[in-house]
Formats: structure tokens, sequence, C-alpha cells
């Protein structure tokens, strides 16, 4: 990046309508990267109908132009980044990774954390391979018992960085650029030590297989101070009052409670916030929370596809702005059961970690061709 990212600062893949508030401005988001990794979000896209494929040539000239306008070329670089602020401190080295790699006993290397939606995938695998430019990048976390990398990194950080920025949240960014030769070498071999855990950006790595790519644009970072935020899930357009829920989770043989006001949610139950009343619901245990939200309370007590657009996924406090017939709160995940979980060969729900924080989007841009 020359100078700021264009556009507003949003997160590649916010909710879609947030991203599509955040183009509805003046300019329709002429001249954004937000417009470039959404095309089919623009006004001008919504109000002619226009798919995500019909959208692409569209995305590709405008992101041709952004890179004239907005960047300056850098070739064969790695880039140890430093992003801190009020939910956590993360200090990584921003590369490509071969998401399809394996080990010498034929395990992957880049390890899913979660399940993910295979529609959601699809999308990004088209918007990936049809621009040709990664934009945004996945956070991987070593699976290793010591952290050998921030401290290595730590003495890249003493230089001016290449990009400094603080975004809309307060976290401070910052970026420096390592070119051929040793020192790129020894972060290398340092990043890719260890298998990867995907922290965040599952939909992301499992886009760029399915795309046919051979690299993917991530952060590896152990740290040293990463936050697992909730992710909870927003009941939408069901017609259903909180009488309705109480009565469906009881029928299944769930303990629902009133409560005087929200309540933060505690493991084993969860808080569900409607216009006028909150409740609070026991979940069947031994498990992980979102399993059973998805399981028990959604399908099995409401008939509701938890992939559907009725159940929206919903990170950390933006729940309070969400229009919903009610949104139910579920307690983050620690990272030892999320390890766990690992450990045992299997992958926590779908949208049911949130790692923070995050690289911001647009800072550094990867040529996939």
């Amino acid at each position: 990046m020359r100078d700021r990212v264009p556009g507003p600062d949003v997160d590649e893949f916010a909710e879609p309508d947030r991203v599509v508030r955040a183009l509805a401005g003046p300019d329709g988001g002429r001249g954004t990267l937000l417009a470039v990794q959404h095309p089919h979000r623009t006004p001008a896209a919504l109000a002619a109908g226009t798919s995500l494929l019909d959208s692409l040539p569209v995305a590709r000239a405008a992101l041709a132009e952004l890179v004239r306008r907005s960047y300056r070329p850098v070739v064969d670089v790695v880039a140890p980044y430093w992003v801190d602020g009020p939910d956590g401190t993360a200090c990584g080295l921003l590369c490509m990774v071969d998401p399809a790699a394996v080990d010498a006993d034929g395990f992957t290397r880049v390890r899913h954390s979660e399940q993910v939606y295979p529609e959601v995938v699809a999308e990004r695998a088209r918007v990936l391979a049809g621009l040709g430019v990664a934009t945004s990048a996945a956070m991987l976390v070593p699976v290793a018992p010591h952290d050998e990398l921030t401290s290595l990194l730590q003495a890249e950080f003493g230089s001016e960085p290449a990009v400094s920025l603080v975004d809309s949240g307060g976290r401070r960014h910052r970026l420096w650029l390592v070119g051929p030769g040793a020192r790129q070498d020894t972060l290398l071999d340092a990043a890719g030590a260890h298998p990867l855990l995907v922290a965040d950006g599952n939909h992301r790595v499992a886009a760029a297989a399915a795309a046919g790519l051979s690299g993917l644009l991530a952060l590896v970072t152990a740290g040293p101070a990463l936050r697992i935020g909730p992710i909870h899930r927003a009941l939408v357009d069901t017609g259903l009052t909180a009488d309705d829920l109480a009565t469906a989770w009881r029928g299944v043989g769930l303990r629902v409670d009133d409560l005087a006001a929200v309540e933060p949610p505690a493991p084993g139950a969860v808080v569900v916030v409607c216009p006028d009343r909150v409740l609070r619901v026991g979940l069947p245990t031994p498990g992980i929370d979102h399993a059973a939200v998805e399981s028990v309370l959604l399908e099995k007590a409401l008939g509701l596809d938890p992939e559907s657009p009725r159940v929206r996924p919903v990170a950390d406090d933006r729940w309070r702005s969400v229009a919903a017939d009610a949104v139910l709160l579920v307690a983050p995940v620690p990272l030892a059961d999320v390890l766990a979980v690992h450990a045992a060969g299997e992958r926590m729900p779908r949208k049911s970690t949130y790692f923070t924080p995050k690289p911001r989007s647009g800072l550094l841009l990867a040529d996939l061709a």
C-alpha cells in the first residue's frame, strides 16, 4: 500500500448487510477495495440484479486501477507484521502459504479449526480465481509447545515500518518488508516449522484449495496476546416470539428461565435477547456450546437450518446493532478447548471462534498468477 487502504474500514468478509451499507455512499463504492471484494453488493450491481460472476470483469478492471493508483510493486518479500489494540496483540509473518502442503506422514500442514459453509467457500473461490489477487490474509497459529516465532520477529521491529496506520477500532497496524536472503529464509523456516491451525479464515483457506491455487496469503502468528471472542447467532425473519422459543426449547427438555437483564453467557448456557424478554437456556452437556446451539436449539427444537439466511453468525458486540427476532449469545470458546478438539482430529462447529486482533485487509496484495 502506498498511502491508505482505498475505501471504508470494513473487514473483507463482514456480514453482507454491513458490506452493502458501507458501499451505499454517494460514490456507490467506486474506487474502493471493498467494492472489488464484493462487486455484486455495490448499489449498481444490486439495482441491476448482477450476479457475482457477471460482476467479476468490473471488479478486475477496478482492481487494476486501484493497484495503479494506490499501491507500489514489491517482489519476493515477506512482511513482519505487528498489530495491537484493545482486543489483543499479534506479531506475525505475512507471507504466502501452500494450503495443500502435507508432511512426510501425509498429514496436512495447514489444518482447519472449524467446519465451513460450502456455498461461502464456492463464492470466495470464484472471487479468488476471478481476480487472481489475494486482498485479505487468513490468520494461522503454529501448533507448537513453544513460541519461537514471536521473539524472532521482534528483532525486525526496530526499523521504520513500510506501512503504519491506526484503524477505526483503534488498532495500530505496522508492516515491514524483508527481501530474499538469510533473514527471509530464517523467518520462513520459523513460520513453517510446525503445523498451522487456522485461527481466522477457514473459508479463505478452503476457497484457495477449491480454486486450485498453490498459494494463500496468511499471517502466521503465535500472539503473544491473541484473544478469542464469541460468535453469536441471530434469528432473522423467523416470526418467532420469545414465547414460541421458550415453548420449543422446553419441549426438547431444556431448562429455560427469564432474566431481568442481559447477562454475559457462561459455558453450558446461552442468553437469548428478544425484543421484549431475555431468556437463559441451559445446554446439553458435555460438548461444545456452538454445536448444541446448532443441532438442538436450532435444528431439533425450531426446525431451522443453521446454514439458512434466517440464522446469522454475529461476532462479539455487533449483535447490539442487528435487527433480529432473537439473538442467541454464546460464551467464547477457550483456546484450550480449540486445541483439544484439534488434537482429537476433529473440527470446531462453523463460526464458533473469533480470534483477534486480525490483520487489516489491503495493506499487502498478493499476485496469485
